[in-house]
């Protein structure tokens, strides 16, 4: 990161997104609108961030890997959907000083932490949200590939490593859904993009809203500040349709590190909320003491 910047006016707060099909970059949509307009908000109310920490559902690995190459692509991780969508570019910078910041904030809290300083390359997971928020491509990008067999409770503790970067201007970036079943999505063809919102999906939606945005909750001690963390972490038993809405859970876990990096008693802000296939949440939340702001700016 280049020391030169101005300083930001505020803790970033770290943001988990659903990225939605490759055509999300094509047809924007409702959450492709919301992604327009988050970009320019955060930049209104905290300043421009230095870099960007992208934890993608779609860069996994045994152990957290940096990619620190001096420059990143869109690499085209699909098949099967408009050609157009090859012809899209996100060549951004990458930030190879920020993977060695990384490296050692969870070294610190004794989580294994790789840097590869050769490998880059940005998945639709990560450059399709960003088309959207910073179209100029000039803020430098580290992606952090992440091991999907951690449980969301070793993940928030990824999460909660990282938080110091808020302050210094570093945007931690989950992406994922917030549901995806796609067995379900295209049962029987390419699926209804407007077919009306399952109850069993808007019940897994409201039931982890509720979960990460209250303040208070009853636990073994008495009332807590903050959101109900040991339900969330449980959320395959606690959640209703858990398993339905994620078979597998690597799109959803993302939430958990953007969510650890905001800190345990600050609850979440729900700052999106729209629906694609009835099924595939387009949702958005923001974390840490900055949340509440960035929702007001949108």
């Amino acid at each position: 990161m280049d020391e030169n910047l101005p300083a930001i006016a505020a803790a970033l707060p770290p943001l988990f997104i659903s990225h939605g099909s490759p055509m999300t970059a094509l047809e924007p949509r409702e959450a492709g609108a919301f992604m327009q307009r988050l970009g320019p908000a955060i930049e209104r109310t905290f300043g421009r961030p230095r870099a960007i920490l992208a934890i993608s559902a779609h860069s996994l690995t045994r152990e957290p890997v940096l990619l620190a190459a001096p420059t990143h692509e869109a690499v085209y991780d699909f098949g099967g959907f408009d050609p157009q969508l090859y012809t899209l570019r996100y060549d951004a910078p990458g930030a190879p000083a920020l993977a060695e910041r990384v490296a050692a904030l969870l070294a610190a809290q004794g989580l294994p932490a790789h840097v590869l300083a050769q490998e880059g390359g940005l998945d639709h997971g990560i450059w399709t949200p960003l088309r959207y928020m910073f179209p100029d491509a000039g803020i430098p990008v580290l992606p952090l590939a992440w091991p999907p067999d951690w449980s969301p409770e070793r993940l928030f503790a990824l999460g909660a490593a990282l938080a110091p970067l808020a302050e210094e201007g570093v945007l931690v970036f989950g992406s994922g859904s917030l549901t995806h079943n796609l067995r379900r999505v295209f049962a029987g063809g390419r699926g209804d993009i407007d077919r009306p919102a399952t109850p069993e999906s808007t019940a897994f939606r409201e039931w982890l809203r509720e979960h990460a945005e209250q303040a208070e909750h009853a636990g073994p001690s008495g009332v807590s500040s903050g959101p109900d963390w040991p339900r969330l972490f449980d959320y395959r038993r606690a959640a209703p349709h858990a398993a339905l809405m994620h078979p597998s859970d690597e799109h959803l876990l993302p939430w958990y590190v953007a969510a650890g990096a905001g800190g345990a008693n600050v609850p979440a802000r729900r700052i999106h909320a729209s629906l694609t296939y009835g099924d595939l949440a387009m949702d958005a939340y923001a974390f840490g003491p900055g949340a509440a702001r960035l929702a007001q700016a949108l």
